[in-house]
């Protein structure tokens, strides 16, 4: 057991020094700032109708607790989400493996480092419920017991069953890459929406509890909750001031406490399934590893073509070829035309190599299906949304492949690294246009010319995102955790984060996100993706 807490707080104390944890932690404080808003603003993140809580210990606690268990378990999972692939790349996995670890105990401390990782996150999160409660004033006596409480409750076990997930999905070969990213997130927003049910197995997330604690203190203070209004956990806006009313916290049944251990047990269930086939990081057994028959035949032809040549002969002969080939100038065949072209063409076979037939089938299906969906709004609504989620794992790559090759010092020594960085972004917006030809054409012959324009700012919008995500970060992961909100947000009709022309207003035309913001968002983001490689170069 020493060793395996020595291991866990080794490994925490290696990722909390990594940006994108300190990243997580400035949006902690964001969210605890954003569940607790002033009367006159105009959101609100948990509610029961008209009403909200007095912000007291408890009702801060829990607000703040249930906007982190949310949020911090999409985040938090790909924070957490490199802890095995991290050992492999640095080569820590192999020396781990000459030890008498075991498969258990190995999963067992990476497990249990990322729960230290999320509940690091939450103890942020439960001092920023302190200064909130402090801030608004509405009631200065901080009461710890009723503030922590649910974080203990609620948002830990779902930490811990969101560090397990992580961990299983590592270590399941078809789910460790991007798939498994995707994966995540719609099983998140199934946990998020479907775990407030009162049906959900095991209490969901544990708010139902909590909203009938709500319901029986407004009754205690003369208010029908059935004439107040329903429940609702989430970033909403309202157009006037809640009416407030006291709440003094919940006292958590045996039942209630026996659910939560029971999620608490599922996670570490999860986290140790992978055991029975985790490879250990054995060369014999590893998936990356050459084909032990080819690495025969190597050696055979190396033998074959060097039977018995001493070794003082080959330095003397290699000594001769050298002298004979230096100082002179290599030649190499002189290609004539625009280099900005081919610069272009070599990012687009960069960008797309490595993508099955299945990827492209996909395309061209949807493409066939937009000429044939009427009305046109179905193409707009339901048909573009599917085609710009199609290539997400591969607009990940951009500003990132570089980096995970251990190809940038090489190209570092490019003398234009902004024409360099422009046609990766031109492959990236060739990309888009590729997989949204489909709605653009029937928008096209619709004669939908707002529709048409907002297609194309959309269209420029996605690369210039993904490659100033994956500059800074040097991951896949960021722009995936941060994308497919984004999507799924226009998915259910948030006109705010419609980024593409999904959806219409009454007058037919793009509701969302206005042509001005987009261009200029996708200005200011190539702009810091020049700014970011020029001081990368630098620097290096």
């Amino acid at each position: 057991m020493r060793m395996l807490f020595r291991l866990a707080v080794a490994d925490f104390w290696d990722r909390v020094r990594r940006p994108a944890y300190a990243v997580i932690l400035f949006a902690a404080v964001g969210l605890g700032y954003l569940a607790t808003p002033a009367k006159e603003a105009g959101w609100v993140v948990m509610q029961v109708g008209d009403y909200r809580g007095t912000y007291n210990s408890a009702y801060v606690g829990m607000v703040v607790a249930l906007a982190g268990a949310v949020w911090l378990s999409l985040g938090g999972f790909y924070v957490v989400r490199n802890a095995i692939s991290r050992d492999e790349s640095t080569g820590v996995g192999r020396l781990l493996a000459a030890t008498p670890l075991s498969n258990t105990g190995y999963l067992a401390s990476k497990f249990l480092s990322s729960v230290l990782v999320l509940a690091s996150m939450l103890g942020v999160l439960a001092g920023t419920a302190v200064v909130m409660q402090l801030a608004r004033g509405e009631t200065t006596t901080v009461d710890p017991v009723g503030l922590l409480t649910p974080f203990l409750l609620i948002a830990l076990p779902l930490m811990a069953f969101t560090a397990a997930a992580a961990l299983l999905f590592e270590a399941v070969p078809v789910l460790r890459a991007g798939l498994g990213n995707v994966l995540w997130f719609f099983i998140w927003a199934f946990i998020a929406i479907g775990g407030q049910s009162p049906n959900a197995p095991l209490g969901g997330i544990g708010v139902h509890r909590v909203v009938q604690s709500l319901g029986d203190s407004m009754k205690v203070q003369g208010i029908d909750p059935s004439q107040a209004g329903e429940f609702s956990l989430g970033l909403t806006l309202v157009s006037k001031p809640l009416k407030t009313f006291d709440w003094p916290g919940f006292d958590p049944s045996s039942e209630y406490l026996l659910t939560r251990c029971v999620l608490l047990l599922i996670a570490v269930a999860l986290a140790l399934v992978p055991a029975p086939w985790f490879p250990r990081f054995d060369p014999a057994r590893g998936r990356t590893l050459q084909d032990p028959s080819a690495q025969a035949a190597v050696g055979d032809r190396i033998e074959s073509a060097y039977p018995a040549m001493p070794a003082v002969v080959m330095q003397e002969e290699q000594g001769a070829a050298r002298a004979a080939t230096f100082g002179k100038v290599p030649r190499a065949q002189v290609k004539l035309g625009n280099s900005a072209v081919r610069l272009l063409v070599g990012e687009v076979r960069v960008l797309l190599q490595g993508i099955p037939l299945w990827w492209w089938a996909g395309v061209l299906t949807l493409t066939a299906v937009s000429q044939m969906v009427t009305p046109a709004t179905g193409v707009t609504r339901i048909l573009l949304p599917l085609a710009w989620i199609w290539p997400v794992l591969i607009w990940s790559r951009l500003g990132t492949q570089r980096h995970e090759h251990g190809v940038e010092a090489i190209l570092g020594a490019y003398p234009a690294a902004h024409r360099r960085v422009l046609a990766e972004w031109g492959a990236g917006f060739l990309l888009t246009v590729v997989a949204g030809i489909g709605p653009a054409l029937r928008m096209f012959t619709g004669s939908d010319g707002p529709g048409l324009l907002h297609w194309f700012l959309g269209a420029l919008f996605i690369p210039s995102f993904a490659l100033v995500l994956g500059l800074l970060s040097r991951t896949h992961r960021l722009f995936q955790a941060a994308y497919l909100p984004l999507w799924y947000g226009t998915v259910n009709g948030i006109t705010l984060l419609d980024f593409m022309g999904a959806l219409r207003g009454p007058d037919g035309l793009p509701a969302g996100m206005s042509p001005a913001l987009l261009i200029g968002a996708t200005v200011v983001m190539l702009g810091m993706a020049f700014a970011a490689t020029v001081a990368r170069r630098m620097a290096g």
